[in-house]
């Protein structure tokens, strides 16, 4: 594997991580063949890169509204974050959109 692969997994992991709300005892137990002490070293080495600290998935991000949209029954919500867009439509599962939200916050 490439330094430039094992940062890409790596990079991956600590996403999921964040987003899985459990403690690294909890999230390596579940994951085999990784202990917790790789994980914190990971997180430390990837605790500047984006600017959150391991555990400190809140931060504020900025929301653009157009005025000329409308949000009526039937119609879809976009939310954009990085370059990336998701269409949000009435009865979606928002612990879902949360989850999909914080890794892509995370990877952008």
């Amino acid at each position: 594997m490439t330094r430039d692969e094992r940062q890409a997994l790596w990079e991956t992991r600590i996403a999921e991580y964040r987003v899985s709300g459990q403690s690294v005892k909890e999230w390596c137990a579940s994951h085999e063949g990784i202990s917790p002490r790789q994980l914190w070293y990971w997180l430390r080495k990837y605790k500047n890169r984006d600017g959150v600290s391991p555990g400190e998935s809140n931060r504020w991000l900025p929301v653009e509204i157009n005025k000329q949209a409308s949000i009526e029954q039937g119609h879809a919500l976009l939310v954009n974050v990085g370059p990336v867009s998701i269409e949000v439509k009435p009865g979606f599962d928002p612990a879902l959109l949360s989850q999909v939200v914080k890794v892509l916050v995370a990877l952008c």
